[in-house]
């Protein structure tokens, strides 16, 4: 069934290839400087190349919004965001892929009363305002200096005409490569932790992950999404919106290039870090808000004459109107897909103020009277409990600590699952020897085995919450999340 219900995320890949994807050489084909198909063929290349090299940066954010645990539920989180892509689409809207995918997701934490991260939640949003305006930023900074180059330069019309085309060719290129790198967890994210492959072997010289091959196939739905229905997005965002010259057209392939490259580069994330430099989230970003705001800044340089500010506005207001769309028509699936289908699209993950969670809450210093009551019983979902914290009177910050401490997860160690892993160096060996010692114990929460881990292996132990430990502790958290997957019982087991 798996390879069924996959159907409606390469369904939002075709959706993303038609819509973002097609930014890149939006402008280049709406100046006529390139040919749509030449477009089409580096673009797919590239996004593919991009999908599986580097999809990973800004998966972990996105996963940890809402953490979809059914297949039939993926499958219907992805059909809404590509139905509300396609809907934006067919309108001649460049609406952005990741606001669809966040609102369905959304939809989906209202419908099994999960509670969305806000603090992931708050780094998304925050990003999709940065985003047009980084955009506008680097596309004004570059138009300045090619401006400067052109007045120093000697060069004949001709040849300044060819340097642009290969600019914008080689641009697009990288522009590609960044939105694959970025996007690519839009498009596949919420089926991995469901994904049936093992570690591929291609011909001995490259090696894939379940991930990885997953993000190959979301790859070539986005090349055909671009192939066969992006001319006319195309068209909107390199014509309609601002009458741009080949220079102009090239700046801003180069300035939304960089922007995503910023918001999923695990490279120069960790080259901050090393050099003590606060960094960017690593989150999907859209590329139709990139392309735009670098637009809007290059016109708002020459003027703001020219640029038809009730495109604009036809546009933001599909920025609005996406995630919402999407939650309400994720919703509505889930309901349709449950009830009519009978497919179970979320496994309940319990709640229990249980011995063990009183114990810890008091190490913490987060026990109070009022939780008397609550001793010993069990909550169908995180809601549930939200809501009966809220009516005792729990100040909001402790809430939220202790839904996270009373969730049960029913872990298993299994040192057999983790072979694989141990084959890629993924785990060093002071790591991997410390859940050895682990196995066939059982837990009832996910923190009790991070304890576990921790007093086995100082590696396990999270450093000091300073700029200079936030790339361990992040890569520390991939970690026990990937073991907590790994090691997860069935999905109806973590309500019992």
């Amino acid at each position: 069934m798996f390879f069924v219900f996959v159907l409606s995320g390469l369904f939002l890949g075709w959706s993303l290839g038609a819509n973002d994807a097609a930014n890149v050489y939006g402008t280049a084909v709406g100046t006529r400087m390139i040919r749509f198909r030449t477009a089409a063929i580096v673009c797919s290349v590239f996004v593919l190349l991009g999908a599986v090299v580097g999809g990973a940066g800004a998966s972990h954010t996105l996963g940890r919004l809402g953490a979809v645990n059914a297949l039939a539920g993926s499958f219907t989180v992805a059909l809404a965001a590509a139905l509300t892509v396609t809907w934006m689409t067919k309108a001649r809207l460049p609406v952005s892929t990741s606001q669809a995918i966040v609102g369905a997701i959304i939809g989906w934490n209202f419908f099994s009363g999960s509670l969305t991260d806000m603090g992931s939640l708050s780094r998304i949003v925050s990003s999709w305002v940065l985003c047009p305006i980084l955009a506008a930023i680097f596309a004004v900074i570059l138009l300045k200096l090619a401006q400067l180059l052109e007045r120093g330069s000697r060069m004949h019309l001709f040849k300044i005409d060819a340097m642009t085309r290969y600019g914008l060719l080689v641009a697009g290129a990288f522009a590609s490569y960044s939105l694959g790198a970025n996007n690519i967890a839009n498009v596949m994210g919420v089926f991995v932790p469901s994904a049936p492959f093992g570690r591929l072997d291609v011909f001995g010289l490259v090696s894939l992950s379940a991930a990885q091959q997953l993000f190959f196939l979301g790859a070539i739905a986005i090349g055909v999404g671009v192939f066969t229905y992006s001319r006319k997005v195309m068209l909107t965002v390199g014509s309609e919106l601002f009458k741009l010259s080949p220079v102009a057209a090239l700046i801003v392939v180069l300035a939304q290039a960089m922007v995503l490259f910023l918001f999923s580069s695990e490279g120069l994330e960790s080259w901050l870090v090393n050099h003590g430099l606060p960094t960017i989230p690593l989150v999907p970003v859209s590329s139709s808000q990139a392309v735009i705001g670098a637009v809007v800044g290059i016109g708002l340089v020459k003027g703001g004459r020219n640029i038809r500010f009730g495109v604009l506005g036809r546009i933001a207001s599909g920025w609005v109107t996406t995630p919402v769309a999407a939650a309400a028509v994720s919703f509505v699936l889930l309901f349709f897909v449950q009830n009519v289908f009978a497919q179970t699209v979320f496994s309940p993950v319990g709640h229990a103020i249980s011995y063990e969670v009183v114990v810890e809450l008091k190490t913490q210093g987060l026990y109070q009277e009022e939780l008397d009551p609550l001793v010993g019983g069990r909550f169908d979902s995180a809601v549930a409990l939200r809501d009966e914290l809220r009516r005792l009177g729990v100040a909001p910050a402790a809430r939220e600590r202790i839904v996270g401490l009373a969730e049960l997860s029913a872990l298993q160690v299994d040192i057999d699952k983790l072979w694989p892993d141990l084959e890629d160096s993924w785990f060093s060996e002071e790591e991997a020897r410390a859940v050895f010692r682990l196995h066939g114990r059982g837990f009832k929460h996910a923190w009790q085995l991070r304890e576990a881990l921790g007093e086995r292996a100082e590696e396990w132990r999270p450093l000091p919450a300073t700029t200079a430990n936030k790339l361990h502790n992040k890569q520390l958290r991939a970690k026990l999340e990937h073991l907590e997957r790994l090691f997860a019982a069935p999905g109806p087991a973590r309500a019992r």
